[in-house]
């Protein structure tokens, strides 16, 4: 398979190339400027690409077989991911090509009967944190919009952080995976295991997974 991976030297993107070079997938990594072409692993065909620009995008796109986008903003910029995204959808449409964003948990009902998702939760969030649970629900619900692209919508468990590649999780759809200590966690080394799973098997087709042990 064909994989292009924009935000491909983020945290979440360059283990994303790292899982999909390992299972045999031919990856161009898309990259803003020269100075990310150094932090891309060989084997892969970097790109550079203007994310902003949706006709430019759609150009390299040509000829994968599916895009994604592991996009992430600074801090006091969280909410310019939702711009970028709807110029990834954008993109995807006029290429015709499945596409899976990343996002995050925001969007995740709480388990146990609770009425609050991750974000609505008055005593679930950090105050730092509500600003990027913000954007990932905007993007979400962009996202749920959108009628022309072929989007998946790609969200972790409340804790996303480095770790080990375990191969083993769990998947959802709506609800937030939490083990039986309560806890909800994946490493970004099994969350890249999973999404490079969806690009092969398309599971939730204009649909949101999240993963968790």
């Amino acid at each position: 398979m064909k994989i292009i991976v924009f935000g491909a030297t983020g945290d979440v993107g360059s283990r994303v190339v790292k899982e999909a070079l390992a299972r045999g997938h031919d990856v161009a990594a898309a990259v803003r400027n020269d100075t990310g072409l150094g932090k891309l692993p060989k084997g892969v065909t970097p790109v550079i690409a203007d994310v902003a620009d949706s006709a430019a995008l759609a150009t390299a796109m040509e000829g994968q077989d599916l895009a994604v986008s592991a996009l992430r903003t600074p801090a006091g910029r969280e909410g310019e991911v939702v711009a970028l995204t709807r110029s990834i959808l954008n993109a995807a449409s006029l290429a015709q090509l499945r596409v899976i964003i990343v996002g995050g948990a925001a969007r995740l009902r709480l388990p146990d009967g609770s009425p609050h998702t991750v974000l609505t939760d008055p005593d679930f969030l950090p105050p730092n944190i509500v600003p990027t649970a913000r954007a990932s629900m905007a993007q979400w619900e962009l996202c749920t919009s959108e009628i022309s692209a072929n989007w998946t919508y790609a969200t972790p468990s409340a804790l996303l952080r480095p770790g080990t590649r375990k191969g083993v999780f769990r998947t959802a759809t709506n609800d937030l995976i939490v083990d039986a200590a309560g806890r909800s966690e994946i490493s970004m080394e099994d969350f890249a295991t999973a999404i490079v799973g969806e690009a092969e098997k398309a599971k939730f087709p204009r649909a949101g997974f999240t993963v968790g042990y």
